[in-house]
């Protein structure tokens, strides 16, 4: 396969709320209302009552799903419109969903309360917002609590089939093994590999993913 360049021309994250309020805007949901099938595989075994926080949920499709399963759930993005889908989404669904408007920074990340977090493609950041994030993502862990990413690596500027279409916006294993185990996590998975997703007009086709399970310490 060929390699990505480093060159590839950045997307307008100078101006983040308006862009995924526009994209939000058209009609349907642009990455559609089934959750993420990594996420499915993995959550579906898990007891209800977990205290879940789904970082940067656009229009609910993951935290919507994961509420259905009887979870207690938070969710937020940076995006009115698309917090306000999420919330006719959980009204349709009968479920409730603790939803906010806000930007990671913003946002009133809770304290070693979450059981589990999940961030499924929250590659809007650059590498100093990423820092960021994923520390407080550690942060909101209780003893024992878990974490689930999911993203594309640098292949994906090669498929162009979803992703920011920034090689500094992209993940590898080894980059979420550094940071992840480097802030006392224990790696439970951590895979790159290949998938085609059917995620709306928004994630469509063959993907270059990792995705990583992670557990604090109890």
């Amino acid at each position: 396969m060929n390699a990505p360049s480093a060159a590839t021309p950045a997307t307008p994250f100078g101006r983040p709320a308006a862009t995924w309020n526009e994209r939000f805007a058209a009609p349907g949901y642009l990455f559609g209302t089934a959750p993420n099938v990594w996420l499915r595989e993995r959550a579906s075994a898990w007891p209800a009552g977990r205290r879940v926080l789904c970082v940067a949920d656009g229009e609910g499709r993951n935290s919507v799903w994961l509420a259905a399963q009887g979870h207690q759930v938070s969710a937020f993005d940076i995006a009115e419109v698309g917090v306000a889908k999420a919330r006719t989404l959980a009204a349709e669904q009968g479920v409730a969903v603790d939803f906010s408007v806000s930007d990671c920074d913003g946002y009133a990340w809770p304290v070693a309360a979450c059981d589990t977090v999940v961030a499924i493609f929250v590659q809007f950041a650059d590498p100093a917002m990423r820092s960021r994030m994923f520390e407080r993502m550690v942060q909101c862990l209780r003893p024992g609590g878990q974490l689930l990413l999911l993203g594309y690596t640098p292949q994906q500027l090669v498929y162009k089939t979803g992703g920011p279409g920034v090689l500094s916006h992209l993940y590898t294993a080894e980059m979420l093994r550094e940071v992840f185990g480097g802030n006392g996590l224990r790696i439970d998975e951590l895979q790159e590999f290949e998938d085609v997703l059917a995620e709306g007009p928004g994630h469509d086709g063959r993907s270059a993913l990792v995705g990583l399970v992670a557990t604090a310490p109890a």
